[in-house]
């Protein structure tokens, strides 16, 4: 990498950092919290927007060329490059935890039906809270309606820990 390429990369991180961290600032604001910013409840769709925006400054940092697919026809949110590929990456978030003290993905679309291997490669759920990231290949979330994740508990484990912070399995670490 030449020495522009790094200070581009530093100043594309820097801006992104503070970018996030404005729009984090208000989702994750103790007001918003109890349906209200402002007057008005941010929407699931604005949060998921967020969340995104958090997965490619997340991609970004870890060296993967990530592209955005205009509208949101496809079943899949991001395009990867990773490991010699292109990989077709969707992207779940949560914000609460149940009374369990666990966060619940689906793993379909609005069809409420299961992703396939045609649709998408990688699931990635996000448990905002605990900013804790989870990579799954889509074979084993395709006959799943849900995931059930318990990233801030010592106490309960999910059986799919091992898929937090995978991001080796784009790279074929």
């Amino acid at each position: 990498m030449s020495m522009g390429e790094g200070n581009e990369r530093q100043v594309a991180e820097e801006v992104a950092a503070g970018f996030l961290g404005n729009l984090w600032a208000v989702a994750g604001d103790p007001e918003e919290k109890r349906g209200r910013k402002r007057g008005r409840a941010l929407t699931g769709k604005q949060r998921g927007e967020i969340a995104e925006a958090e997965f490619m400054a997340k991609a970004a940092r870890l060296g993967f060329g990530v592209a955005k697919p205009w509208g949101d026809s496809h079943p899949y949110d991001f395009i990867v490059q990773a490991g010699g590929r292109l990989w077709k990456v969707q992207v779940k978030s949560a914000y609460r935890a149940g009374e369990d003290g666990g966060y619940s993905f689906h793993t379909h679309g609005h069809s409420l039906r299961a992703y396939r291997p045609d649709e998408i490669d990688v699931l990635v759920a996000y448990a905002v809270p605990e900013q804790a990231w989870y990579v799954f290949p889509v074979g084993m979330v395709q006959r799943l309606r849900s995931l059930k994740l318990f990233p801030g508990s010592r106490k309960k484990r999910s059986k799919f820990e091992k898929y937090r912070e995978a991001w080796g399995m784009l790279t074929g670490e």
